[in-house]
């Protein structure tokens, strides 16, 4: 592995990195969309920007790029407080709006220029290492020390704020009466996003920086229920993404930015389905766990209600389960072997009969 591929990796893990802490604060406030129309419009901050300074590596590109992130949900919520339209016709209306005046401005002013929408939409990583810059006597990709001062930015910000985001985010009542302003916290989440987009396109596109923003953080918040740890394991699944996209891509030959995207998206599906507590597998067990236990439950007590009655002998059968209680045959075996193993019940000369801890369940179940 030479030194340009492992510039490439570099720069990619610190992308990915940056991307993933403020995406976990779009997916749990409901705002993923938000950050596919950020990665569009901040293209309309970009062209203004570079029309006053006339240099695409100003700094003045991210702060133009974030006042037209922080402008765009701005314009979202002012659309949403008319109460005519619902979120995602509001910013439906007002991403693809800034996004063309972005891509008219460019058409018309820069066809000479390298500043169009491959700049935006595409990005190329294999580019990464020979766009270089001095930082403290070291030559550098131009992209570790960007897209690095922005993960910093984004971590101290993180640590500064932590606890006015966390509250802000499950309890937005809560925090406005203690005084943390979560509207001007929602301001500062979309300018980070914003800054995050803008520094992160030359190198991997929009569509790569949305879905590290997104993939990630939803995978994370699929595997914990605690904040900090959602946050370290949205990181570590973004930073995965990015090198074994990378290794998969340089194998097959194909698109960085995109194989790194399918990835993310990999890892999500994987969590959805595996997941511990939230994971189609776990809640597919779990439902058939309480279909069980219910059905144990109705079955103590209708043993219960037929106990020491004329009708016992015919009644608490297990053949007669799936005439009464309308089960197939083989669910009604099932249940009794269920309940047998859990001790509530023994079958004796045909008939199914309580034991004292099938009669304590069938109390319970009747008192609640």
């Amino acid at each position: 592995m030479n030194q340009a591929q492992i510039e490439i990796q570099l720069v990619a893990a610190i992308v990915a990195a940056a991307c993933a802490l403020p995406g976990c604060f779009l997916v749990l406030r409901r705002m993923a969309l938000i950050s596919d129309a950020i990665s569009h419009t901040v293209l309309l901050g970009i062209v203004l920007a570079f029309m006053v300074v006339g240099d695409l590596h100003s700094p003045l590109l991210l702060i133009g790029a974030a006042a037209v992130g922080v402008l765009t949900v701005f314009l979202i919520e002012a659309l949403l407080r008319t109460g005519r339209v619902k979120e995602d016709a509001a910013i439906a209306l007002v991403f693809p709006a800034l996004f063309s005046i972005g891509i008219i401005l460019i058409s018309q002013n820069f066809r000479g220029v390298h500043l169009d929408t491959d700049v935006v939409l595409l990005g190329e990583l294999a580019f990464a290492p020979f766009s270089r810059v001095e930082v403290l006597g070291a030559s550098l990709p131009r992209g570790v020390a960007v897209m690095g001062a922005v993960l910093l930015v984004n971590t101290i910000l993180l640590l500064v704020f932590y606890k006015e985001l966390k509250v802000a985010t499950f309890d937005r009542a809560l925090a406005a009466s203690l005084g943390f302003a979560p509207a001007l916290l929602t301001y500062g989440l979309t300018a980070s996003v914003s800054v995050t987009a803008v520094g992160a396109f030359e190198y991997v596109g929009s569509v790569l920086v949305v879905a590290l923003m997104i993939a990630p953080p939803a995978a994370a918040y699929l595997l914990t229920n605690r904040l900090s740890w959602m946050l370290g394991l949205s990181v570590l699944i973004a930073v995965a993404s990015a090198l074994i996209g990378y290794w998969v891509a340089r194998a097959f030959n194909l698109n960085l930015a995109g194989t790194m995207a399918t990835i993310a998206g990999l890892c999500f599906m994987v969590a959805l389905v595996f997941a511990p507590e939230r994971g189609l597998l776990s809640r597919a067990s779990l439902r058939r766990r309480r279909r069980a236990r219910f059905a144990v439950e109705m079955l103590v007590m209708h043993l219960s209600r037929h106990e020491n009655t004329e009708h016992e002998e015919t009644e608490n059968t297990a053949a007669h389960l799936t005439d009464d209680l309308m089960w197939t045959p083989a669910f009604a075996q099932a249940t009794v072997r269920h309940a047998s193993g859990q001790g509530l019940l023994v079958e004796a000369d045909g008939v199914l009969r309580l034991t004292g801890p099938g009669r304590e369940l069938a109390v319970q179940v009747e008192a609640r």
